[in-house]
Formats: C-alpha cells, sequence, structure tokens
C-alpha cells in the first residue's frame, strides 16, 4: 500500500473507526441497544395482538363497528409514524395527557402496525372460500368455532409472508424515538457525535442495527419458508 493510499485510510479510520472514541461510547450504544429491543418487542406484541383483535372484529359484519375499524385502520395507514409520534408526545398534554418519549413512540407504532396487521388479517380471513365456511357450519359448528378451527389456521398462514415484511418495518422504525428523546440506538449515537465532534459512534450504531436487525430478518425469512403454503 502505497503512502497515499495508507494517508487515506487513516483518514477514514479516523474519521469512522476512531477506537478512542468509540471505546469511550459503546457503552451507551449498548445501553441504546437494549432500549430498542425492548420498545420494538412490545410494538410487535402488541400491534399484532390488537391487528388481529381487530379483524376479528370486523368478521362479525357488525356494519357501524365495521365503519369504526375501517376508519381507524385507514386513518393509521394515511399517517406518517413520524407525525403520529410528535403529537402524542407533544400534542397531548395540551389535553391533559403525558407520555413519556418511550410510551409515545410505543403508542404510535403499535397503532400503525395494528392498522397495517389488521388489513392483513382480514385478507387472509376473507380469502377463504364460502365454502368452508358453509361446510363448517353444517357439521353443527358454530362462528367462532369455525373461525378458529377452520378458518384462522388457514388465514394465519396465508399472512405470513406479509406479516413478516411488515413486523421487520415497523420494528425499524424505533429509530423515530430518538426524535422524541427515547435512548435507543440513534439517539445515543447522535449525542456521542454531539459531544466527541466525530461520527465513529453512528457507524458502531449501524453496527447495533445489524446485530438487531439482521437476525430479525433471517427468523422472518425462516417463518416464511416454515410456515407458508407450499407452492
Amino acid at each position: 500500500m502505497d503512502s497515499g493510499a495508507a494517508s487515506a485510510w487513516d483518514r477514514f479510520a479516523f474519521v469512522f473507526l476512531n477506537a478512542k472514541v468509540i471505546g469511550k461510547y459503546w457503552p451507551d450504544i449498548v445501553a441504546g441497544f437494549f432500549t430498542t429491543v425492548g420498545l420494538a418487542g412490545l410494538v410487535v406484541i402488541c400491534g399484532l395482538i390488537a391487528g388481529l383483535a381487530l379483524a376479528l372484529l370486523r368478521s362479525l359484519g357488525i356494519r357501524p363497528l365495521n365503519w369504526l375499524i375501517i376508519f381507524t385502520v385507514d386513518l393509521f395507514r394515511a399517517l406518517p409514524p413520524l407525525v403520529i409520534i410528535v403529537l402524542f408526545y407533544f400534542g397531548l398534554p395540551a389535553l391533559g395527557i403525558s407520555m413519556s418519549g418511550f410510551v409515545s413512540s410505543w403508542a404510535a407504532l403499535t397503532l400503525v402496525l395494528m392498522a397495517f396487521s389488521e388489513e392483513i388479517f382480514w385478507a387472509g380471513i376473507t380469502s377463504i372460500p364460502k365454502g368452508q365456511w358453509e361446510a363448517a357450519r353444517s357439521t353443527g359448528l358454530g362462528f367462532g368455532q369455525t373461525m378458529r378451527y377452520v378458518v384462522l389456521p388457514q388465514a394465519l398462514r396465508i399472512t405470513v409472508p406479509p406479516l413478516t415484511n411488515r413486523t421487520i418495518a415497523i420494528t425499524k422504525g424505533t429509530a423515530l424515538g430518538s426524535v422524541v428523546g427515547v435512548a435507543e440506538i440513534l439517539s445515543q449515537a447522535s449525542s456521542a457525535v454531539s459531544f466527541s465532534s466525530n461520527p465513529s459512534p453512528l457507524t458502531l450504531g449501524a453496527a447495533a442495527y445489524l446485530v438487531l436487525f439482521l437476525p430479525v430478518v433471517l427468523l422472518g425469512r425462516w417463518i416464511e419458508t416454515r410456515f407458508a403454503w407450499k407452492r
């Protein structure tokens, strides 16, 4: 390696891979990593459960209730997650409701995932042929039993690929929590950059995101191949 190339690499390493800066701030990035894991886990669990609950309520066919569900789902599908987070954090205190940055981020991202997952679950439920409903009811099964034993097992398999993709996408949205002071990976890395005047913490943050989300992507792919319908 000639002196020019070595000099260029040294400059790059000093700016993006500064060992001194990384050594000082990596505990903060690790703390942000665990905050991100906790936030993402809560969002996924609550969002998917709420989405499935809305899809089941919608299947009851109560028209006013369905209108309300459709309006709610369309509203949170249309609004950007960042806008919802900001509205919850800065807007609700005007109504006497105060939320921490963590709770605001959790509530906003959960509602967005709920909206998208409800549509996915609903599409899965409505894709089951009407004849299967009629056949199940003719054997004496009630509506709830038909849904539980006949429709849902098939519908859930259909929804696996879009649900895994949407879940991965929304968990990456936890970085938006940095806007309202959630001490997740991006927030910790940005603060470290400000204090150190060196972008190396962002490199460390990017590595933390890879450590977190690469296994999630691989898990999602495994779930798709394991539980999706075989062609």
